[in-house]
């Protein structure tokens, strides 16, 4: 009897899909009337978003079967309370019994509509279960949860609370269902469409939200670079935001000032040492100039003194063959033994002329030696102050 209740179960269960799809395809898209709760949609979608089952239990055929395995599945719940959905298998037991009004007994998740934020931390606060639905304004619901968390008057009052542990562990897992949601709408936004509708994970029916392997494969592809686009988003703000709370921090901007005089003192060091580079270099340039005057003095007291010993070498030669002429003439004159008184005047008047053309050569040659210094010292005067050169005089052209 079991296995032909389980075979009718199955083909009730297939046949309730079969006409589920033929519903969804043939409805009209838009409703004809507005809902009680969330916004007028496609109808049609809303096919997608849910599945139709038999509620029936082909395993239990009597009441007194199905008690019997509830029992059975409470006994081992009090071992591991925390894998068991514990208000779902009390309120199926207290259904089983017959016993009425059981969704206000023992509510459950799908019993629960949407609150708003304030609404749902007095649930939270009152140990009544809170449920996270998909439209909602997840962003703003975390705000308002977390500054209920960090009030320290509230934190104060539920940690004099004895079930505030329980508090606490509910406030957390409704908080997270929100970051879950609004992860999920952070994803779509990044793809630009959105998502499957998701599993329900407190639900009877595995089916629902469950996608075939190759959708599943290239939604994860695409969910994948999805997340890297939101991961480095989520990252620039958290960097953002945390130069925005340093900046605004008087530690971070007495370090920031500090940075900027030490900045200002390296400028004004890197200036120093570029102006000391320069005046070495106009020194270095002054020294080459100096250097260059000294090769350029050296250079005209060379030939100077070239000019010099050839006048005096010349003057040397001049005052030899005078010489030689002068001691050839008293030769001459000893040897006619002064026969002749008008020869003997005659070779006085000659040694006369020699030595006034001896002291006319000694006065030239002098003279030009004199002109030599006085010229040597002009040049020298001239290569220390190039930028004023004095202009020679007639007197110098002609001596030169």
């Amino acid at each position: 009897m079991s296995a032909v209740q389980a075979r009718v179960h199955y083909t009730m269960k297939q046949e309730f899909k079969l006409l589920a799809g033929i519903i969804r395809d043939n409805t009209p898209v838009s409703y004809d009337y507005q809902p009680d709760i969330g916004q007028a949609a496609a109808k049609q979608s809303d096919y997608d978003q849910v599945d139709v089952i038999p509620v029936s239990d082909p395993n239990a055929s009597t009441l007194a079967q199905r008690v019997v395995q509830y029992q059975a599945v409470m006994q081992l719940a009090q071992s591991a309370p925390q894998i068991y959905n514990l208000p779902l298998l009390h309120r199926q037991m207290i259904e089983t019994l017959g016993i009425k009004n059981a969704d206000k007994l023992v509510p459950t998740n799908d019993d629960m509509k949407p609150m708003d934020p304030v609404s749902e931390n007095m649930a939270v606060l009152m140990g009544k279960p809170v449920k996270a639905f998909l439209y909602q304004d997840h962003e703003a619901h975390l705000q308002v949860h977390m500054s209920a968390m960090q009030d320290p008057k509230i934190a104060a009052m539920v940690g004099q609370n004895p079930q505030a542990q329980a508090i606490q562990a509910a406030a957390a897992a409704h908080i997270m269902e929100h970051v879950a949601f609004q992860y999920r709408k952070e994803i779509e936004k990044q793809l630009g469409a959105a998502l499957p509708p998701p599993p329900d994970f407190e639900g009877e029916d595995d089916d629902v939200g469950r996608l075939p392997p190759e959708i599943e494969v290239q939604l994860s592809q695409m969910a994948a670079q999805a997340a890297a686009r939101l991961l480095q988003k989520d990252q620039a703000e958290v960097q953002a935001q945390q130069a925005q709370e340093q900046m605004q921090d008087p530690l971070v901007q007495m370090q920031q000032m500090d940075l900027q005089i030490k900045k200002q003192l390296a400028d004004i060091k890197a200036q120093e040492l570029q102006i000391d580079s320069q005046i070495k270099q106009a020194e270095l340039e002054l020294r080459a100039r100096e250097v260059q005057a000294r090769i350029e003095n050296e250079r005209t007291k060379n030939v100077t003194d070239a000019a010099n010993r050839a006048d005096d070498l010349n003057l040397r030669e001049a005052q030899a063959r005078a010489q030689t002429q002068l001691e050839a003439l008293r030769l001459q004159i000893e040897a006619a033994d002064m026969a002749d008184a008008v020869r003997v005047k005659e070779l006085q008047q000659q040694l006369n002329a020699v030595r006034l053309q001896l002291d006319a050569a000694n006065m030239a040659d002098q003279g030009a030696i004199r002109e030599a210094e006085v010229g040597l010292k002009q040049q020298q005067m001239a290569a220390m102050q190039p930028a004023e050169e004095p202009e020679p005089n007639e007197d110098e052209e002609e001596a030169t």
